[in-house]
């Protein structure tokens, strides 16, 4: 049987392709997309995947990603497969790789964590402690966060 296509080719861009069903607006919130820009953004959500069960696919026109923003993404799909396109045409094909250590990626989500002191100007770190189930603590008060507040600390 013959699939297919439910989101036109882009010319130039990036294509996310096995972020986890119902995350994709997640990585949108997460790589600040503009949602006002006038180049198109397309968003597939919940179809099935072979890898997953279930993916959701964004298209993001005229934009490529950079490797800080593949670090963020691996937080949320670290299954992802990105393609770079350029003259619609693959031009590039990325893994995301979850680190152990995220620096400067997000803020600690604890009021009283010392990296909210002014004074002590100290990085941002995270340290990944589970994989699956994703854990994340702070590397310096070891607070853990939750997905949630990790995208809401986006830096």
């Amino acid at each position: 049987m013959a699939e297919m296509r439910r989101v036109t080719a882009i010319r130039n861009g990036t294509v996310i392709d096995h972020i986890p069903a119902g995350h994709a607006l997640q990585v949108i919130q997460m790589l600040h997309i503009d949602m006002t820009r006038s180049t198109p953004v397309s968003l597939v959500m919940n179809v099935p995947s072979d890898k997953l069960g279930r993916k959701d696919v964004l298209k993001i026109e005229d934009r490529e990603l950079n490797q800080e923003q593949l670090d963020r993404l691996a937080l949320i799909a670290p299954a992802a497969s990105i393609a770079i396109i350029r003259n619609h045409a693959l031009a590039e094909k990325l893994r995301v790789e979850l680190a152990d250590d995220m620096v400067n990626v997000a803020r600690c989500s604890f009021s009283n964590c010392i990296t909210k002191n002014a004074r002590e100007p100290l990085p941002q770190r995270l340290s990944v402690i589970s994989q699956d189930p994703l854990e994340v603590r702070c590397y310096y008060c070891g607070r853990g966060q939750d997905l949630e507040e990790v995208i809401n600390n986006i830096i």
